[in-house]
């Protein structure tokens, strides 16, 4: 057995000590992040299904039952580092989905206690629990703190200095910005806001850091905002001097980062606090005494779109992002028929070229690098036990991005190295066929990423195969590579997409045992023409790297597709090809020739 598995017996002895019957435990903070501070990744050190880059899942745990929730993404990684944990695995997407919330409630009896930490959990998924619970006489218990005693070598909260976001990049200031968000909050009848999720507030303030979170310069926080203060919580260690004159410049007071909850306990009953319910923990709803406004859209729309001087920065950054990947590329060419390279290896040599350029402050997530059967796990992260070398033939995945501070990329690229099989020649055109027909999308105003995610899927489905993860997620500016509310997906999302919104386009196919195949470029929301029918936007491709054209099946493409491609690869070379040396121009030439 693991390590958690005492992990588990020790949580199983705190809960019998305070009576809980049932406990379900958060993989996020109390901002709700995506991926945690390590401080709040108790999950994960749990159950030891973890990586790099985090992973999505909530535990829950009984007296003789331990299970973790988790999205199709992670079905064949959660499977593997489970086992021995006294974890099992649940799905909670797909068809043999299983609704947490109903399954805690069929297996605990009337009079029973489930448990959480209130602080990890958002307003709205603990009203949904305890609205199930309360229907089934069970009781709940939202101030359980099982890690402050459990966990002994738990990591401490961050403390990394703060550092200003030059805002001439950003194209506008720290008070336009304030200014913007009380026009938003007054838009949604309340009169402050307390911001929790830490994406909202790095762009509310032009501040960023390194190191909080892992891959986004993000950082541990709270802002207060009404038409007379705005407040800062945070740990008084973060800051410089550099920061406290911009705080000084915009009016902006510190106050501790653990006084948030006695701060919002204090405010009159005639304050109309807009919070987030998706975005704001329980246990700080719990501490306001004055009235809550739920909403918080319109407040996520003004850092989702960008203006004019970030999409042209962001253009700067994938071109310094498509020189490192053109020679991280050439590299993997040239010394793959050695038979030396290695998953963990390319991903140490990827990092290096990309930091190389001054303007990169970290990766944007850890990189995804798969080869043959590993680029089927949609979030595989290579590590010293699962590094296999790079040898014989096969599928490449390459899954990347930086923060630079010109903006965020992502990217994925599935080359072959070796000679492919007609097989994967296909899927890999199928893919492709699709995120061309996402790239060309034309739609009115008003239309959401929902009803544009089946142009992506559409060549997939018509042979019966099919990916389960989201199309297109949003993007930041040097905040999160994943960034709400606009997203590309099966499942509805309520938000149009707007100009100056950027997305990913990602279609893929994984066959478990295999290879997977993802194609991935951002892409920015512009207008395209306006009609008597009303106002018509298209996508702008911001990525700058070729597609490998040895895996495209051109007998199944379309004349508008294979020029579609022949009209990228020539940009993309107009683009990089002044940012090179001959070498390299020779082989990105050979890379962007005509199909």
């Amino acid at each position: 057995m693991k390590k958690n598995a005492q992990y588990l017996a020790d949580l199983r002895l705190a809960m019998k000590e305070h009576a809980i019957d049932c406990v379900i435990i958060s993989g996020t903070d109390p901002h709700q992040s995506e991926l945690p501070p390590m401080h709040w990744r108790g999950r994960e050190w749990l159950t030891g299904f973890e990586s790099e880059n985090g992973t999505n899942g909530t535990a829950v745990v009984m007296s003789d039952k331990a299970y973790v929730w988790t999205d199709s993404r992670y079905f064949i990684q959660a499977t593997e580092q489970l086992r021995d944990t006294g974890f099992e695995m649940m799905k909670e997407d797909g068809p043999d989905a299983v609704n947490l919330i109903d399954w805690v409630t069929e297996h605990l009896n009337t009079g029973q206690t489930v448990a959480i930490d209130g602080m990890t959990f958002s307003i709205s998924w603990t009203q949904r629990l305890e609205q199930e619970l309360n229907d089934n006489g069970i009781r709940l218990n939202d101030r359980f703190t099982p890690f402050d005693t459990i966990w002994t070598d738990r990591p401490e909260r961050p403390k990394n200095k703060l550092f200003v976001h030059d805002e001439k990049i950003v194209g506008e200031t720290t008070d336009s910005k304030m200014t913007r968000l009380m026009q938003a909050v007054k838009g949604e009848l309340a009169n402050a806001i307390l911001l929790s999720a830490l994406d909202d507030i790095a762009w509310a303030t032009n501040l960023r850091t390194a190191g909080d979170i892992a891959f986004s310069p993000i950082f541990v926080a709270y802002l207060y905002v009404d038409d007379n203060r705005r407040i800062l919580f945070i740990d008084k260690e973060k800051l410089s001097v550099e920061v406290d004159a911009h705080l000084s410049r915009y009016g902006i007071d510190v106050m501790p980062y653990d006084s948030v909850l006695d701060f919002a306990a204090t405010l009159p009953k005639e304050t109309r606090l807009l919070i987030d319910p998706e975005k704001t923990s329980r246990s700080l709803y719990d501490s306001l005494s004055c009235t809550p406004v739920f909403g918080g859209g319109d407040v996520a729309k003004l850092k989702s779109v960008k203006n004019a001087t970030m999409i042209e920065n962001i253009k700067t950054a994938m071109r310094k992002d498509g020189v490192a990947l053109t020679r991280f590329f050439m590299m993997a060419e040239h010394e793959y028929p050695q038979g030396k390279l290695t998953e963990v290896g390319l991903g140490k040599e990827l990092r290096a070229l990309r930091l190389a350029d001054a303007s990169c402050v970290d990766e944007s997530f850890a990189p995804i690098l798969g080869w043959n059967e590993h680029g089927a796990i949609v979030h595989y992260e290579a590590t010293e036990e699962t590094d296999i070398p790079i040898t014989g033939n096969g599928l490449l995945l390459v899954d990347s991005g930086g923060q630079y501070t010109y903006g965020t990329t992502d990217i994925t690229r599935t080359i072959a190295l070796g000679a492919p099989t007609a097989e994967q020649r296909h899927d890999f055109t199928l893919v492709l066929k699709g995120h061309i027909a996402l790239s060309r999308a034309v739609f009115p105003k008003g239309t959401r990423g929902t009803q544009l995610d089946a142009l992506a899927r559409q060549y997939l489905w018509a042979e019966g195969k099919a990916y389960y993860h989201g199309t297109g997620h949003g993007v930041g500016f040097f905040i999160n590579c994943h960034e709400g509310p606009q997203g590309i997906r099966l499942n509805d999302v309520p938000t149009p997409l707007e100009p100056g919104m950027i997305l990913s386009n990602e279609p893929g196919l994984y066959l478990e045992g295999e290879y997977g195949i993802r194609t991935e470029n951002l892409i920015a929301v512009e207008p395209f023409e306006t009609t008597r029918f009303g106002d018509f936007y298209r996508f702008e491709t911001l990525t700058l790297f070729p597609y490998d054209t040895s895996l495209i099946e051109k007998e199944i493409m379309t004349p508008e597709e294979t020029e579609w491609v022949n009209a990228y690869h020539r940009k993309v070379y107009a683009e990089l090809s002044p940012l090179l040396d001959n070498e390299e121009q020779k082989w990105l030439a050979g890379k962007c020739k005509e199909i």
